[in-house]
């Protein structure tokens, strides 16, 4: 199933399912009136949730169905009581590291590096990217995230699996100028990650049984800022992680509550020309090769679209697609 939150002018937005080709939807104010609500309850609520889906595309349910396009989404989750972000992709950390002659610690490649993010708001698809300052080297980065139910303390990485009950793409925005000195400090990102920003919709497990295998989602993503593809890196490929060990990290000394988000860190290919999913990695490939990255962080009015398509070219999660912005304080 497809599921979505809209605006109604409140925080946590109303519940929506929407059908495959996400062009219709409908309310389901008798089941849960938001996304946290069905998830706490989900075992109740997700036969209930998919047979209202089932109906919306056998087009046998009319009443009440309006047009997705013409209402404003939001994160599918507006907030999270839980949002980790790993960094799967070993291979996009080694790039960062050895453009700058860092050596790889070996442990990267056993034990999975994540952060807690922000997660008491979260932005929708076509939200711009509201940023204070050109020079903090603002930068897109393309990924995977799933949504758990929940999800028990020590919990193996095959069993986490059976945990994850969606999944979607996001925009996990860097500002990348600012981070070298929150590292330095060793106590991780904080200043340098503003609000993640989600696609329209979260898509079952079930939905993707061809394409989420083995706790990895085997499609390309693509990235293009200002109209010209930048990446089309199959996220399937160079994880190093799949989600089940992420979710076994994340849950090593604590349980997950239901809604938790995880995230794959930026998605990469080694190797290949169109393999980035964001523009730090583009200036390390430069770096290498010329001695300089040619290729500038955002700035304000740049557009960003990201998107994942199924095999005969439909999106799957709509389209993420947004503006930078200057911040201006209300």
């Amino acid at each position: 199933m497809k599921l979505a939150s809209i605006d109604n002018n409140t925080r946590d937005g109303e519940l929506v399912v929407v059908n495959k080709e996400l062009t219709k939807a409908i309310r389901v104010p008798e089941i849960a009136s938001t996304m946290q609500l069905a998830i706490d309850n989900w075992a109740d609520n997700e036969t209930k949730l998919q047979n209202i889906y089932e109906q919306l595309n056998s087009g046998t349910l009319t009443t009440g169905t309006f047009d997705f396009a013409t209402v404003r989404v939001l994160a599918p989750i507006p907030r999270a009581y839980h949002w980790a972000d790993g960094s799967a992709y070993v291979t996009h950390v080694e790039l960062v590291r050895k453009a700058r002659n860092a050596e790889l610690p070996e442990s990267f490649w056993t034990d999975p590096l994540m952060y807690m993010g922000a997660s008491d708001a979260f932005i929708g698809a076509h939200d711009d990217i509201e940023i204070e300052n050109e020079e903090w080297g603002i930068d897109f980065e393309s990924e995977v995230a799933v949504i758990t139910d929940d999800v028990p303390a020590g919990v193996s990485a095959e069993e986490a699996l059976n945990h994850i009950k969606f999944v979607t793409i996001i925009n996990d925005v860097s500002l990348r100028n600012l981070i070298p000195n929150e590292l330095s400090k060793q106590f991780g990102f904080y200043q340098s990650k503003p609000w993640t920003s989600f696609a329209p919709v979260i898509v079952s497990v079930d939905e993707l049984k061809n394409e989420f295998v083995d706790g990895k989602l085997h499609l390309p993503l693509i990235s293009a800022l200002n109209g010209e593809v930048l990446g089309t890196p199959n996220a399937g490929i160079d994880m190093t992680f799949n989600f089940g060990e992420l979710i076994a990290h994340a849950a090593k000394t604590r349980s997950l509550m239901a809604g938790t988000v995880i995230g794959s860190g930026t998605v990469a290919n080694q190797g290949s020309p169109t393999g980035s999913s964001c523009i730090a990695e583009i200036r390390c490939l430069e770096t290498i090769k010329d001695g300089k990255p040619s290729t500038p962080f955002m700035k304000f009015g740049d557009q960003i679209e990201i998107e994942m398509k199924n095999a005969v070219g439909a999106s799957i999660f709509g389209k993420i697609n947004q503006k930078v912005k200057k911040y201006e304080k209300k």
